[in-house]
């Protein structure tokens, strides 16, 4: 049994898509799609004074629906200083902050222009920090269809061997279920409810933020917090009927 799970990049993502990534046996990053605005890929919330806000990375936009993910590049070589600068002032009273500042601080130096490599470096580098050791390999990797969705993720589940494949529950608006069960492959959808709270500054208490949140809240406990660290189910069960 092999376990494939495959998102396009975000920038500072949220605990649920880390939980994920450790969930499975290998995590390809499907950047060679078409580029979405006001999207998780460029930009993702973290806790201020005032309560969530957005850290957005600008992006030159040549064409909406041409430009594909790891094409796409920022609009301000200072974005990595602005956002460092507000982590900092809306950080700096965590609990943790003292601990992992140096490490965030050699994140944010960085020259890289392309968006998918810029997430690309915090995603590795969040995982090491957590000791999350799953593969991560690109989708430009490997020679695929490209009849439709769908036939897509099966030729990627054929060409590394996936079994079961694990999805966010979004995608239940274009998957056909009944298609990857014809060609062997189990699909398994991640269920995100049931987080535990954890302990968080400036005010009312919310899950929907980056995992630097939590890092920065709980230090070496952030795994803790995040159910494929503790055991606890991160899949709800397939209900092929209802998708055919």
């Amino acid at each position: 049994m092999k376990k494939l799970l495959v998102i396009q990049s975000n920038y500072i993502p949220w605990k649920g898509y880390f939980d994920a990534i450790n969930a499975v046996d290998e995590f390809i990053l499907h950047d060679d799609r078409q580029y979405t605005k006001n999207d998780w890929r460029n930009r993702n919330k973290i806790k201020t004074t005032k309560g969530p806000e957005w850290l957005s990375i600008p992006v030159k936009i040549k064409s909406v629906h041409l430009q594909r993910i790891d094409e796409a590049q920022v609009a301000d070589p200072q974005w990595n200083k602005s956002h460092w600068q507000k982590i900092q002032a809306n950080y700096s009273k965590a609990p943790f902050f003292k601990e992992y500042k140096d490490l965030f601080a050699e994140m944010y130096n960085t020259q890289e222009t392309y968006l998918s490599k810029i997430n690309y470096h915090f995603i590795t580098s969040i995982n090491k920090l957590l000791g999350i050791t799953t593969p991560i390999r690109w989708s430009t990797e490997f020679n695929l269809t490209d009849v439709g969705k769908n036939e897509r993720l099966i030729d990627l589940c054929h060409q590394t061997g996936t079994t079961d494949y694990y999805s966010g529950p979004a995608a239940k608006n274009y998957m056909n279920e009944a298609l990857f069960k014809e060609a062997g492959i189990n699909v398994h959808w991640l269920d995100y409810s049931g987080y535990p709270v954890y302990s968080q500054l400036h005010g009312e208490f919310t899950h929907e933020l980056s995992i630097i949140d939590l890092i920065f809240n709980e230090g070496p406990n952030a795994k803790n917090f995040l159910k494929s660290f503790t055991g606890k189910p991160m899949v709800q069960k397939t209900n092929i009927s209802a998708a055919i």
